[in-house]
């Protein structure tokens, strides 16, 4: 009996262009809701969970594809299993946001 074959791919790849710009969408639309701090307290707290809650989005997935396009929450999940892939969104949403704050203008109303 060879172990090997039973063995987990336990080797992450790096993310693809598609995949960065995607997550990208989800911080910027995060950031443009103004969510931007329960955000990143969730996915702080649920990172380590990222596998699970994954799973978890995939069980819910026929009943969530009857409002959302299938193949992009599909996605999404397979993006969220990993936690450095939450990692990702996180440091996303809190470079957006210090963006924003520094082209926000002043009191006075000059740039």
């Amino acid at each position: 009996m060879n172990l090997k074959s039973f063995s987990f791919d336990t080797e992450m790849k790096p993310l693809s262009v598609e995949e960065r710009a995607a997550i990208t969408r989800v911080a910027k639309r995060i950031v443009d809701m103004g969510f931007v701090t329960p955000a990143v307290f969730f996915l702080e707290m649920v990172k380590p969970m990222s596998l699970l809650g994954s799973h978890f989005l995939v069980f819910i997935g026929p009943l969530v594809s009857a409002f959302l396009r299938a193949d992009r929450y599909y996605r999404a999940t397979e993006l969220l299993e990993e936690p450095k892939n939450v990692e990702f969104l996180i440091s996303e949403i809190e470079r957006l946001e210090k963006e924003k704050q520094f082209k926000k203008p002043n009191k006075r109303g000059n740039p």
